[in-house]
């Protein structure tokens, strides 16, 4: 997927704010009480998902978030399709409470 300049740009400065996991590590990770959070929309999650994730879409992360993670001091792996979304967010954690 082609993205605008602007938005590779913020993606690209998000990503090297966070801690990506490899997809190596995400079940042991699950296994020691992480969450997976597909940020991604319902129609991409349906088409396939981490099993035992959980689904909200980045647009309605900030109203839902609490009422799907109770905890929102576990550790969470956001994802999406292309590490995009995922990192945006991630690098915005605290203004979504996570």
């Amino acid at each position: 997927m082609a993205y605008t300049e602007k938005f590779q740009t913020l993606a690209d400065t998000a990503r090297k704010k966070v801690d990506e996991v490899q997809p190596k590590d995400v079940d042991g990770l699950i296994a020691q009480g992480a969450i997976a959070l597909d940020i991604r929309d319902k129609e991409e999650h349906d088409a396939g998902h981490i099993p035992g994730g959980i689904n909200v879409s980045r647009g309605k992360l900030e109203m839902n978030i609490e009422g799907e993670i109770s905890d929102l001091d576990t550790t969470i792996l956001c994802y999406c399709n292309a590490f995009n979304r995922g990192a945006a967010l991630s690098g915005d954690a605290a203004r979504y409470g996570l």
